[in-house]
């Protein structure tokens, strides 16, 4: 610890959560020594969670704004699209075809074109999960406090997924 963090007790920073106190305290501690070490120790364990909570959540966050990005593109493609090149390939295609079957190939290219970013916009929004570590870590100190069993609100192992589209 700094100095900083024996006058307070609260470290500045979280490393780790020390698994084998150095400063532990003797058995002539007195009540207030030990009621400061453990307070000092859910501080520490309070930030932890805290900390895994930000890095999960910036996760999920950054896997949506990529799946945003995805729906946004098929929406101007299909936007912009829709005026300027269906013209142009309907006459294109008219020197060649009637113009009605002219109008209805370029019209189920471009809903084509647009289903298929909408599906990439999906397949990348569906892999938010949400912040399930510290949600099992949490739930594992609140029934280390509480007395109640480990075992029986045992933390879920994180799933490794792997996405069929391969991203």
């Amino acid at each position: 610890m700094s100095k900083a963090d024996r006058r307070n007790g609260v470290p500045a920073t979280v490393t780790s959560i020390p698994l084998v106190d150095p400063h532990a305290v003797t058995d002539e501690s007195s009540i207030g020594d030990l009621v400061k070490e453990a307070t000092v120790q859910v501080s520490t364990l309070l930030r932890a969670e805290v900390e895994l909570a930000k890095t999960e959540i910036t996760r999920d966050v950054k896997r949506g704004v990529a799946g945003s990005g995805f729906a946004i593109a098929a929406i101007v493609v299909l936007l912009y699209s829709s005026f300027i090149g269906f013209f142009l390939a309907v006459e294109v295609l008219d020197v060649w075809l009637v113009r009605w079957a002219a109008f209805l190939i370029v019209f189920v290219v471009m809903l084509a074109l647009a289903a298929l970013l909408g599906f990439l916009a999906y397949l990348k929004v569906r892999r938010i999960r949400g912040p399930r570590m510290t949600i099992g870590t949490v739930q594992d100190a609140r029934a280390m406090f509480s007395g109640g069993d480990r075992a029986a609100t045992a933390r879920p192992v994180p799933e490794k997924t792997t996405d069929p589209s391969g991203w």
